[in-house]
């Protein structure tokens, strides 16, 4: 079992400290800012995720995670040192390195000879060779470890890895980050570290353009009449494509694929190549949320002012509360902008918007409603009363954007709707 520092107590940072504690490693975990250090020492967690807080208490109770303030508290004494931090997309489109760069410069003096530092957040290629270069010491080493957890499930996915990937020069130090997922089942790939750090990139592209290309299949099934349901179930059997992130929506978004999208095709043009296929990617996910706002206005006669719309779900996706690049979210700035009046329901999210109402019940939620809007999968809007919906409702009108209610009973109770992949009913 290995000494851990990591530094970085946001999403990555924490969700990666629980649980390499859990693991039986032991884990220093820092952040800068005091009241968040405080407060996870409560157990009181900045983000939802599922089972998160369990592991925390654990690693908190048996002494094998601590939070303390400052990396160069954590740092002294830790064999591998991981920098888990924020690289927000910059005005330009590239990733903001600000913190990485901060962060490596600070630990640097602090480090253990032999010590590893791994970066572990989503960082351009050629980051390794910058945090190595910033930290400047011969007896260090620095090793690309990038993560693949998905909101709302990162827990499984951190002890459950659909592979462990590790860019290194050192083949020591390799085999030394390669030792903290001793414990969990997956394929460890070593490659180069420019590999490692693309690996990444064009994962999260490839997800991205998935998911575009759904939900332009989606919008020909409109045009043409045919089921979206049965269209992706057909793909699904083929091992080529498989099932998973086939389902339509009002796009993509969240704290990564928007981001790390822009940063890949900035990337590509800089080093000589258009990537013309993922930016178009891009487009179409903007252009499916001005697909979705105008299912709102159609439902409304096109006339959306002092109209009461409701919309269910806030977070970008089920099983989190990160409304960060939200297609629920931007759905609302554009009606509210519009003039209409919005209330909204989400089981764990919230937001603080000029017009919008939240309330704690979905119910509540609809009561005067024009329009129901139905923004994320949350598995409860899957078994809502439709009868009691249409009784509080001024106007039966839905728009699923997720394709969660059952249309033969939106029919039966009178509900006119429209369900992104289908045509109007």
């Amino acid at each position: 079992m290995a000494r851990v520092a990591v530094i970085g107590a946001g999403y990555v940072g924490l969700t990666s400290a629980a649980c390499l504690s859990h693991l039986g490693h032991d884990v220093v975990c820092a952040d800068i800012d005091v009241a968040r250090i405080e407060q996870l020492r409560r157990v009181e967690l900045p983000i939802h995720e599922d089972g998160l807080a369990d592991l925390v208490a654990q690693g908190l109770a048996t002494e094998r995670l601590e939070f303390v303030l400052g990396a160069d508290t954590a740092v002294p004494g830790a064999e591998l040192v991981l920098l888990c931090l924020p690289t927000p997309q910059g005005a330009d489109g590239a990733a903001d390195l600000t913190a990485l760069r901060s962060a490596a410069t600070q630990i640097a003096p602090y480090l253990d000879p032999g010590a590893v530092v791994v970066t572990k957040s989503t960082v351009p290629v050629g980051s390794t060779l910058i945090v190595a270069e910033l930290i400047g010491r011969d007896d260090v080493a620095v090793v690309s470890n990038p993560e693949f957890l998905r909101e709302g499930s990162a827990v499984h996915d951190f002890l459950n890895p659909s592979r462990v990937v590790i860019g290194c020069d050192d083949e020591a130090a390799g085999a030394r980050v390669a030792e903290l997922y001793q414990a969990v089942d997956a394929p460890v790939l070593v490659t180069d570290p420019a590999s490692s750090e693309t690996i990444k990139y064009a994962s999260n592209a490839f997800l991205a353009v998935k998911l575009s290309y759904v939900n332009a299949i989606a919008a020909v099934c409109e045009a043409l009449g045919a089921d979206i349901d049965a269209v992706v179930e057909g793909m699904g059997f083929d091992d080529r494509i498989g099932r998973s992130y086939l389902r339509p929506g009002p796009g993509w978004g969240g704290s990564c694929l928007p981001k790390d999208i822009q940063a890949l095709v900035r990337m590509a043009h800089e080093a000589g190549y258009d990537f013309d296929l993922l930016q178009a990617a891009a487009d179409v996910n903007a252009d499916q949320l001005e697909r979705t706002v105008s299912k709102v206005l159609d439902l409304l006669g096109g006339s959306i002012v002092d109209s009461t719309v409701t919309v269910l779900g806030l977070a970008f996706k089920a099983g989190t509360d990160d409304t960060r690049y939200s297609p629920a979210v931007e759905l609302i700035r554009r009606l509210a902008q519009a003039g209409a009046k919005i209330r909204a329901y989400d089981p764990v999210a919230t937001i603080d918007a000029d017009g919008v109402t939240l309330l704690d019940d979905p119910y509540r939620a609809s009561d005067g409603a024009d329009v129901l809007v139905v923004a994320t999968e949350w598995d409860e809007f899957r078994s809502l009363d439709l009868a009691r919906l249409r009784a509080t409702m001024r106007h039966a009108r839905v728009v699923d954007t997720r394709g969660v209610l059952d249309r033969a009973q939106l029919d039966a109770h009178g509900f006119e709707h429209r369900v992104i992949g289908h045509g109007r009913r």
